[in-house]
């Protein structure tokens, strides 16, 4: 599986870069998941439903299922997060998007707003590889895409990637 994240500060675009990425890369046939790092103590489950109270009568793991989707809820109990193992837990794919881990190595492009005055993250990230942005950015040492330019976004993480098929359309 390639992994490409798609890193940035709150409020940069980054989820809505995903999401016209997606569209893109499944329509050349690719198979597509994603992986999202929530805010601390984020929950799916509501208090009241039987989920919740397997979880609160201390079950470790509850899968809800139904006939069209299933999720699991896993609680963490202390553990440090590991990148990798959540990687284990999704079925194979051509690629894995991925929102946030802004610490974590792995190929990201960064999404950079310069009039959100945020410092940038590639100067101190090696595995920031592009930066798409909606202004220029001077002094910048990785290609610079346009944000509202999905299409060649994609097209330029795909080759990165070395996925097949954006190599032989380019």
């Amino acid at each position: 599986m390639k992994v490409l994240g798609i890193t940035g500060w709150s409020g940069s675009g980054k989820t809505t870069l995903i999401e016209a990425l997606l569209p893109l890369f499944c329509a050349r046939g690719l198979s597509v998941s994603t992986i999202k790092h929530a805010h601390h103590g984020f929950d799916l489950d509501r208090p009241g439903k039987d989920s919740f109270r397997h979880r609160g009568a201390g079950a470790r793991e509850v899968l809800v299922a139904s006939e069209t989707r299933w999720a699991l809820l896993h609680e963490n109990a202390g553990e440090v997060m590991d990148f990798a193992a959540l990687l284990t837990h999704l079925s194979p794919v051509d690629l894995v998007l991925v929102e946030g881990f802004k610490r974590t190595p792995y190929p990201k492009i960064e999404v950079h707003r310069p009039a959100l005055g945020k410092a940038p993250l590639w100067p101190e990230a090696p595995d920031v590889f592009a930066v798409a942005s909606d202004a220029p950015l001077p002094g910048c040492d990785r290609p610079v895409l346009p944000l509202a330019a999905p299409e060649a976004i994609a097209a330029f993480a795909a080759v990165e990637l070395g996925l097949p098929i954006f190599a032989q359309s380019s």
